[in-house]
C-alpha cells in the first residue's frame, strides 16, 4: 500500500468519527431560548386537577409551537380526556 493511499483511507475513516464526536459532545446552544418555548407552567403540575391539566396543555402548546415535537405528537396529545371525573 502507498503513502498516499494509506493516507486517503485514514482520512476516509477519521472524518466520519470526528463527526459524529462532535455531534454527539453538544450541549443546548441558548437555554432561555428553550425555557421560552417550553415556558415554566409545568413546575408544580401533576395533572391532578383541572388547573394542572390547564398547565401541561400550555406547555404541549409551546413545544408544538416551537417545532420540538412533530405534528403527529402534537395531535396525540389532544387524543384522550386527561382529567378523570
Amino acid at each position: 500500500m502507498t503513502l498516499r493511499a494509506a493516507l486517503t483511507r485514514s482520512a476516509l475513516i477519521m472524518m466520519p468519527a470526528l463527526m459524529l464526536a462532535g455531534c454527539g459532545t453538544s450541549h443546548p446552544a441558548n437555554v432561555p431560548g428553550l425555557r421560552g418555548v417550553v415556558g415554566t407552567d409545568l413546575v408544580g403540575a401533576r395533572g391532578a386537577t383541572p388547573a394542572d391539566q390547564r398547565r401541561i396543555d400550555r406547555t404541549v402548546v409551546g413545544l408544538c409551537a416551537g417545532g420540538v415535537w412533530t405534528k403527529a405528537e402534537c395531535a396525540k396529545h389532544g387524543e384522550h380526556d386527561h382529567v378523570a371525573g
